[in-house]
């Protein structure tokens, strides 16, 4: 065997764990991007909820004193 033998031999015998190694880093990246964007638009949705339930509660606690202070006079 000639060295550009041996050469081309090595180099092609690394062509398939390479393409392994890349379709896993893909597949791994789309993973990891889905739950990043899953948390942020769950984070969003959270603060959406809160922010509605804070504003249903804020006329209920101006009404209550508006009521206490009517029986007073």
């Amino acid at each position: 065997m000639t060295p550009w033998q041996i050469f081309v031999d090595a180099s092609l015998s690394l062509v398939p764990p390479l393409l392994v190694g890349g379709i896993f880093y893909v597949i791994m990246r789309s993973i990891l991007r889905a739950d990043s964007k899953e948390r942020e638009v769950y984070s969003q949705i959270e603060a959406e909820e809160r922010a509605k339930l804070e504003s249903e509660a804020q006329p209920a606690k101006v009404a209550k004193p508006a009521a206490k202070a009517s029986p007073a006079k």
